[in-house]
């Protein structure tokens, strides 16, 4: 019974969305266009794009535009002021709501989360050179953030709390189950690093009580020359930015 429960709920225990009215007003503290991205003839994706006045995209190399793919939980109206922490470092930024999040339509699956992903990537091709763009990944995010990276040339990629994979997560939380056979979704993020040829940061917190510290940490294991795995001290899954090391790093690969 336990088996069959993980099996058909498994989208409810990996995915907890919550839903706006598509006449919700975002307010954030920085400006931003909001997009409705028609991905397929069944879906469209609410996204934000934060954009600066003066960005620093326009000169230096250096600078340019963070593509947020954000953590299993809520809708734009809270991760849009998550990711304004990047607006203050003088980026744009691009955050997308997945499918049956926010004002986000379609049906879910793995595919098309990587589908609705590149076709943001495309997006910021029209309006930045690739090599402006910084992908970042959090939590679920993660494993999104690394298949478009193993796909394409972005500057970098910044992954927080990642997992070497979905299954590999699942093997922890239910130890006597047959979770490969079981589980309709994977996020291999180990085999997309492994073909990833940008610089790539991991940071992970030591306590973090979702996704286990071992799980990201395998992936520092893996034989990648421009990987850099940073542990957080005493973090857990969602206070990452209450420690001044993450903040260190995050400006070190920023700037």
């Amino acid at each position: 019974m336990i088996a069959s429960a993980l099996y058909f709920f498994q989208e409810k225990l990996l995915f907890l969305p919550t839903t706006l009215e598509q006449d919700y007003n975002y307010q954030f503290n920085h400006n931003f266009e909001e997009l409705f991205l028609k991905t397929d003839e069944n879906t469209t994706i609410n996204a934000l794009h934060f954009k600066l006045e003066n960005p620093k995209a326009c000169l230096s190399d250096r600078q340019g535009v963070i593509l947020y793919f954000h953590g299993n939980a809520g809708d734009l109206s809270r991760w849009g002021t998550i990711a304004e922490y990047f607006v203050d470092l003088n980026y744009d930024v691009l955050i997308m709501d997945y499918r049956t999040y926010g004002k986000s339509t379609g049906k879910l699956s793995e595919a098309a989360l990587y589908s609705d992903a590149q076709f943001c990537y495309d997006y910021l091709l029209n309006h930045y050179a690739e090599k402006q763009i910084t992908l970042h990944g959090r939590s679920l995010g993660t494993g999104i953030a690394s298949y478009l990276a193993s796909k394409n040339n972005p500057k970098q990629l910044i992954l927080e709390t990642p997992y070497y994979s979905i299954l590999d997560v699942a093997k922890d939380r239910f130890p006597i189950l047959p979770v490969k056979q079981l589980l309709k979704y994977h996020f291999p993020t180990h085999q997309y690093l492994l073909k990833t040829k940008c610089p790539i940061t991991i940071i992970h917190g030591t306590d973090d009580g979702v996704v286990p510290y071992a799980s990201g940490k395998k992936l520092s294991e893996l034989h990648i020359e421009n990987l850099n795995f940073i542990t957080v001290e005493g973090a857990g899954h969602n206070n990452l930015i209450e420690f001044e090391d993450y903040h260190k790093t995050i400006k070190a690969v920023l700037f």
